[in-house]
This record gives structure tokens, sequence and C-alpha cells, in this order.
């Protein structure tokens, strides 16, 4: 029951006594038969959760497992569920609805000096205004503002995007309103404890473009309390030590080996020094990694496999199994394979980022091919986080590479994460700290950020949201031919435009 339901739940969440433990989209599972018993591992960067499962079912759509702790006798409840919001649609229109009243009542009391005018959480696909957010406008004779709030019951990655959408909401209100107001900034409200993302990014907005202003909002005290957005230091980050490339391929070379004798042009990615994955084409199919042996306290290498989440051990009872998914994986994951080819169509952004890693000069003429990073983690506040790429120029200017392989609203906003994050271990030196750029001369400036779409895919609002970046952001928008499987080529590139007093 636990391999059917995990097989068709790759983006699940997995919630112990009501706790978000585990997002099986990062996170990483294995079940296995110890001694009669069914015991489910699961691992992330975070934490290692290992339990013996009692009882099983599937209800309302949610795998519901009565688990045991290791060492002790009372049983504890874990769900896995592949919706991440599990309330009903009419329990989430009502909560929307509600706070809908409960955010008109507040604005009224928070700032008597402005009119709140009709708020709405109303679909607007051609806009892309949704009804999780609520939007609206304060006004005060001919100045305004643009308005948009989010509630407590909404999962935190709305909360996080809140901002992408309020940017979208200030810039139609500014189209809208031209000819009888000037709207003058955004008033952005989201729960308590829960803004350091959007912080972290309207701290690097232009000032000059519009005023920003944050707040949490309390629900059950009607309280709200306005967030510091102008500080650019106060991002709450940290960075992982780049491992020693050379010692970890040394300490695997029998995996390595081994995985090169089957699929020769399988890619072996250092992920720590204690880990190395296989990946086709930037899908992963294999991990090696050090193992406590039983009964032991020595560690030995040993050799998992699978598509996605799940993993099994490599072992000879397995080695045909692991055979064919090799031979599979080698048939379908090319430029030519079958399009409805599900090992074809997985992780296309992890494939475009083989691709740029590999030839980075096709995306800029500029980048230093020798100095490219891949998936770096950057730790900030309780987000964890993946750069896509980071390089430098042949001048030792950092750049950091943001990829989308489908179309996503959110592309510049993600952007700016990873180049805010980049830019303050860079202004601290962590980066030759840390183990990255070794024996290289970093330039002092900012960091370059490069948006890398199809160019069919990039997103109609992309333009709109970079118009809103801080003007020390030097960003470049990179269209990419369709046919990018054959070969990254660029078809078109923007870049920000200086204004007269940047030009000198």
């Amino acid at each position: 029951m636990l391999e059917s339901y995990l097989a068709e739940a790759r983006d699940a969440v997995v919630l112990e006594d009501g706790q978000a433990l585990f997002d099986l989209a990062a996170a990483r599972y294995s079940v296995s038969a110890e001694h009669g018993k069914c015991v489910l591992h699961l691992w992330s960067a975070e934490r290692n959760t290992v339990r013996r499962v009692l009882d099983a079912e599937v209800k309302h759509d949610v795998l519901r497992l009565s688990v045991q702790r290791f060492g002790q006798a009372k049983p504890a409840k874990l769900e896995i569920c592949r919706e991440r919001d599990r309330r009903t649609p009419s329990a989430r229109k009502a909560a929307r609805a509600a706070y809908q009243r409960r955010l008109g009542r507040m604005l009224e009391r928070g700032f008597p000096d402005l009119r709140v005018e009709r708020l709405s959480s109303a679909m607007d696909l051609e806009r892309s205004f949704g009804p999780i957010y609520c939007r609206g406008t304060l006004r005060r004779g001919h100045s305004a503002f643009a308005v948009l709030g989010v509630n407590a019951q909404e999962m935190q990655p709305s909360i996080d995007a809140s901002l992408t959408f309020g940017l979208l909401w200030l810039d139609h209100l500014r189209e809208r309103e031209a000819a009888r107001a000037v709207v003058e900034g955004l008033k952005l409200f989201v729960p308590p404890g829960s803004s350091a993302v959007v912080r972290e990014r309207m701290a690097h907005l232009n000032r000059g473009a519009a005023k920003f202003e944050l707040y949490e909002l309390n629900e059950p005290e009607e309280s709200l309390e306005a967030m510091d957005t102008a500080d650019r230091g106060n991002i709450a980050t940290r960075l992982v030590r780049s491992p020693d490339e050379a010692a970890a391929r040394e300490r695997f070379a029998a995996s390595i080996a081994r995985i090169a004798s089957l699929l020769p042009q399988a890619e072996a990615v250092v992920v720590s020094p204690s880990e190395v994955a296989f990946r086709l084409h930037g899908l992963e199919f294999a991990r090696a990694r050090m193992e406590a042996e039983r009964g032991s306290f020595r560690s030995a290498e040993q050799l998992f496999f699978g598509v996605g989440a799940n993993e099994t051990v490599l072992d000879e009872t397995q080695a045909d199994f692991f055979g064919n998914l090799a031979g599979a994986l080698a048939r379908a994951r090319r430029a030519d394979g079958r399009r409805d080819d599900p090992l074809w169509r997985m992780r296309p952004e992890r494939w475009l980022e083989s691709l740029v890693v590999g030839n980075v000069c096709a995306l800029d003429s500029r980048l230093d091919p020798a100095a490219v990073y891949s998936q770096v983690p950057a730790f900030s506040a309780s987000d964890r986080a993946m750069i896509d790429v980071l390089t430098a120029t042949r001048q030792g200017r950092l750049a950091v590479l943001e990829l989308k392989a489908e179309e996503d609203i959110h592309l510049p906003l993600q952007g700016l994460d990873y180049w805010a994050r980049v830019s303050w271990h860079h202004a601290r030196g962590e980066f030759q700290k840390y183990g990255y750029f070794a024996g290289r001369e970093l330039s002092a400036e900012a960091p370059l950020l490069l948006l890398v779409a199809p160019a069919l895919r990039v997103h109609p609002a992309t333009d709109t949201l970079l118009r809103y970046l801080a003007p020390e952001i030097e960003w470049t928008l990179l269209g990419v031919d369709e046919r990018w499987r054959e070969g990254v080529r660029v078809v078109f590139r923007k870049r920000r435009t200086l204004t007269a007093d940047e030009r000198g």
C-alpha cells in the first residue's frame, strides 16, 4: 500500500502528529521489510526519520499511518497528503470570505485617513489573479495605495508568492487609475511569523518606483505590525561548504565505475563528502553514500537506485532490475526520445540545467566554463533553497543563473531570492572561505542575474515584475530555443535599461 500510494504522490507532504516533516518534492524515502516488519525511512537535508508502520489506510485521498518510533511503545500518527491544502473547497472559500471582511475592518481602523474601496478575491485569469489573495485599494483624494492580503490558513508557498501578485496588482491599478489618481505603492499583509521570504524580496525592490510596506496581520487579535523592509543586510542565510570533488570521487570510485559500465553517458555529481548522485540529463537515478554497517561502527560504500523520491538498495537480487532501468533511461532520455515517455518528460529544468552547466558560454560568452557550480544550497530563514547555477565571468564577477523549463510567473522574484543570498555571502567573502572558486580572484562588483527560459514559455508578467527590481541588480532575461534539448541557443536577450543618471 505504501509503495503504490507514494509512487503516485511525488509532491506529497508528510505530517506527523499534525506537523509537516517532509516535502517529497525535495525529500527521499525507502520502504523495506525488516524482520517481518514494514519500515518507512524518510530523509532530507534537514532531518532523517525511520518509523515502523503498524497500520495503514487511505481516507479522503490521504494515506494515514499508525507508526512507532524506535525505542518508544506509544504509536504516533503519520499522514501523507497528495494535496498540500487539505481543506474542502467550501472551507477554503469560507476562510477567504471571513478574511476579506476582517481585512476590511482592520484597514479602516489602521489607516483612518484612507478610504477602503471594495475588496475582492474574485478570479481574474487574464491578469493571473486567483482567489487566494484578497486585493483592493486605499484612497485619499488623488492618491491611492494597492492592497493585497493573504490569510493564515493558506500554505507558506502561497504566502511567499504574495509579493509577485502584489506587484502585478499595483501595476494593474496604476494603469487603470492613470486618469484620476496616483497609485503611490503597495501595502502587503501576511500572517504573523511568515514574512521572512517576502521581507527579503521587498528589501531589494526599486524604492524609486513605488512605496512598499509590509505588515504582519494577526487575525484573532485583529492587530497589525509593520515590518522593516528597508534593511538589506537582514538576510538570515548560511552557505554549505563546497565538497572536495577529487576526494569524493576517489572514495566512491567503485560505484562510479559500476554505473559507468552500464550507462557511460551518466554524470556523477558530488553532493557531499559522503554522497555522490548519478544523473542522466538531469534525471537522478542512483546515489552512492557511506552507510553504517550492521553491527559495526564502521561505514561502507552503499549504492541505491530509483527514479524520483523512492530508493532501493542495489544488491545482487536487484541487479537485473537496475540493468533494465538503465536501458530504459538510455532509450528515453535523449533529445529525440518519445515525448509521451514519462522518463523523457521528468525533471525538464534539471535537463536544461545539465546542458547549461556543460556549455555555460552558450548563454553568455563572458561566463567562465571552468567556474560553474550547480544546485548550490543556500539556507535562508526556514527556507532551504538551491541556486540553480552559480558561476563567474572571466573577469571574476559572480553570476547567478535561474532556470525554468516551463512558464513560471515567479521566475523574476525567485531569481531575486538567489541573487540576494549570493550578494550577501559574497560581500562577506564567504564563497572562497567555504571552498568555492578556489584560486580565483573574485570581483567586488555585485553579482549578475541571468534568468533563463524557453522563449515561448516566458510568462507575460515577467517584464512587469522586472521593472520593480532594485536598479543595482543587473539582470538579463534570456529566451532559449524551444528545442533546447538538442543544444542551448539564445534567441532573444533583454537587459535592464539604464536610466540617464546611470549612464552618466
